[in-house]
């Protein structure tokens, strides 16, 4: 059954809302920290059965910084941070042949490595954190379907309870439940493809695995990448160029079969392929996806609204997916809190407001430019490899990051505080 009374006691003269927030993940949990600090009685139901604080090796960047340091968590960001000093391109035989350092200057934009890589469990566990003290979590419980009427929407769970609330959140990441509800009936999925898919788990870590990142190419456009976050463990992650109605589908398949589908596609890629294949095998960590950006008309409906990949994932080839949704539920709950009374108006201004840097950071995904950097032929990664490294021995990465006036979104900055207090 859910509960949804407790919250923080609302600011004088300012309407309190039940909120429902359906996702417990980075930009959800980063909208309840802000929607109870506005004095809102919020609620999270996440499928999940505890905090999903798994996953993959994550960054902020730009705005998604500030963000954090406006939270007051900057220092706790930092204290865990991936130590990944740069990224490295190497060949079959793993000799580099070029390598990337991370911009740690201050100035200009992050490189292909942040200043600020970290566990993508770690900071939800830190936004959850901050959050917990003034919101409801349930977790094993999603939102199984809701009607909206002019005061109310009614939601109906999982667990067979339902509930009453002034606004429901979609927070339930690229795949949004909530996202495919409000959409026109038979409209296809928002998805606009780049074919590209990729998969990551962990394998047991030995001691050739560094603090800079490994990345090898592989003919027939495939990429392995080699981070390492733990002492015994590291990441592994294969990337592959497909346009396949198979390789699309794969995703929604039994983890077996995403598994076997990732071994046909790698068992003849070269360096450290087999070891990792045997990592696979038994790793409990697996996930498999496509590489998609989410583009919608609309990011609301009613007393509906979406906010972080639910409305406009960017994909992880624009470096701005995590720093993306803590913008959005920065931006959303600003316009919440200052106009609880007139949501319709609050949500136009939403959508308004951050258009223009979703817009920015998606449109710095060329599908173009990504399937340059995952060529077809050995001769074609051999020519690759031989720019790159000219290119750092010129210090160009260097150069062209420190020198840009802007990291990747733009020179759009946030808003007033979300609470009214000077940021």
């Amino acid at each position: 059954m859910i509960e949804t009374e407790r919250g923080m006691t609302p600011k004088s003269g300012t309407t309190s809302l039940k909120v429902l927030i359906c996702g417990g993940g980075v930009a959800g949990e980063a909208l309840a920290h802000w929607l109870a600090r506005g004095g809102h009685r919020v609620t999270v139901v996440e499928r999940f059965p505890a905090l999903r604080a798994t996953g993959a090796q994550v960054d902020l960047r730009g705005q998604g910084i500030e963000a954090i340091r406006r939270m007051g968590l900057l220092d706790a960001v930092k204290r865990k941070l991936v130590d990944e000093r740069g990224v490295a391109f190497v060949n079959a035989r793993g000799k580099v042949r070029a390598t990337i350092m991370a911009n740690t200057s201050g100035r200009g934009r992050q490189s292909l490595t942040s200043e600020y890589e970290i566990m993508r469990g770690d900071l939800v566990r830190i936004l959850h954190e901050a959050a917990k003290d003034g919101v409801d979590h349930v977790f094993g419980v999603g939102v199984e379907g809701f009607e909206q009427g002019e005061e109310k929407v009614t939601a109906r769970f999982s667990d067979g309870s339902s509930g009453e609330f002034d606004v429901l959140v979609g927070a339930d990441g690229q795949g949004s439940r909530v996202r495919r509800a409000i959409l026109p009936p038979g409209a296809p999925e928002p998805y606009w493809r780049m074919g590209i898919h990729t998969a990551y788990w962990f394998v047991p870590r030995i001691a050739s695995d560094g603090d800079i990142r490994d990345t090898y190419l592989a003919p027939g456009g495939r990429m392995i990448m080699r981070r390492s976050h733990h002492p015994t463990e590291t990441q592994a992650y294969f990337v592959l160029r497909e346009d396949s109605a198979q390789a699309s589908a794969v995703h929604r398949e039994p983890v077996d079969r995403q598994k076997e589908f990732w071994a046909g596609r790698f068992h003849d890629a070269g360096w450290q392929t087999g070891r990792f294949l045997d990592g696979m095998r038994a790793t409990e960590t697996f996930y498999s996806q496509e590489v998609v950006q989410v583009r919608t008309d609309t990011w609301s409906r009613g007393r509906v609204v979406l906010v972080g990949d639910a409305a406009h994932c960017a994909s992880p080839y624009s470096g701005m997916g995590i720093s993306g949704g803590l913008v959005g539920a920065y931006v959303l709950a600003g316009e919440i809190n200052r106009r609880p009374g007139d949501l319709r108006t609050a949500f136009a201004r939403y959508e308004a407001g951050l258009r223009p840097f979703v817009d920015e950071i998606q449109a710095g995904v060329k599908p173009r430019l990504l399937r340059l950097g995952m060529p077809d032929s050995r001769w074609a990664i051999g020519a690759f490899h031989s720019l790159a490294a000219l290119a750092c021995r010129l210090h160009v990465p260097d150069l062209v990051a420190r020198s840009a006036k802007e990291d990747r979104g733009g020179a759009w900055r946030l808003p007033e505080s979300p609470v009214g207090e000077a940021a």
